[in-house]
């Protein structure tokens, strides 16, 4: 079957993800873990990297965090497969804290790419690692995440961070925090998904 040209950037990207040594993170994963999901999709979710479910499966947010994540896209009527989930890093950083050169190496070979081909209308930020970078990249600055649950317009697409579903897992008062920011949201997030091509 021919890919289409999406495709074929994807999984190109895909592939280098897989077998990268750029950075000295492949030297403690099991699997590289690139991303997946509606390459078609207006909305892109960022998390920080793999932890140790995803290492295991090379799958993005499979684990317990994962769960959490997909109950709170069904709370506003999303179906997982519909949007693209990624990653900052592709490989499972230690103490879940990648350093600078990591998340560089790792943003500007990939995540940045990512971005490209797929161009999300809105992207949901998990997390404070994933925020600052994103805002950042687009020349605003991060001070930290009291802006849970706002909606920010950058030149290309919208943002919308979120607390990372993990951050419930080890704080179970945010539980509730998180959830009534997707709720709150729910319109705004569900109006992309009537955006694909």
């Amino acid at each position: 079957m021919d890919l289409n040209p999406k495709e074929k950037l994807i999984s190109e990207i895909n592939e280098k993800i897989k077998i990268c040594k750029l950075c000295d993170l492949y030297k403690i994963r099991k699997n590289a873990v690139p991303g997946e999901g509606n390459i078609n999709s207006k909305i892109m979710l960022i998390g920080l990297g793999p932890g140790k479910d995803e290492d295991i499966q090379g799958r993005p947010f499979v684990g317990a965090a994962g769960k959490f994540l997909n109950e709170l896209l069904n709370l506003v009527g999303i179906k997982r497969e519909e949007v693209y989930i990624t990653n900052v890093v592709k490989c499972i950083p230690p103490n879940n804290k990648p350093n600078e050169h990591q998340i560089f190496i790792c943003t500007s070979n990939y995540l940045d790419k990512q971005i490209e081909v797929i161009k999300p209308r809105l992207i949901i930020t998990l997390g404070e690692i994933a925020t600052k970078y994103i805002f950042e990249k687009n020349g605003k600055k991060f001070v930290n995440m009291s802006i849970h649950g706002k909606v920010f317009e950058f030149k290309n697409y919208f943002v919308l961070p979120m607390f990372h579903p993990a951050s419930a897992l080890y704080n179970p008062s945010l539980k509730e925090k998180i959830i009534n920011d997707w709720l709150k949201n729910k319109e705004f997030i569900r109006k992309f998904l009537a955006k694909l091509e």
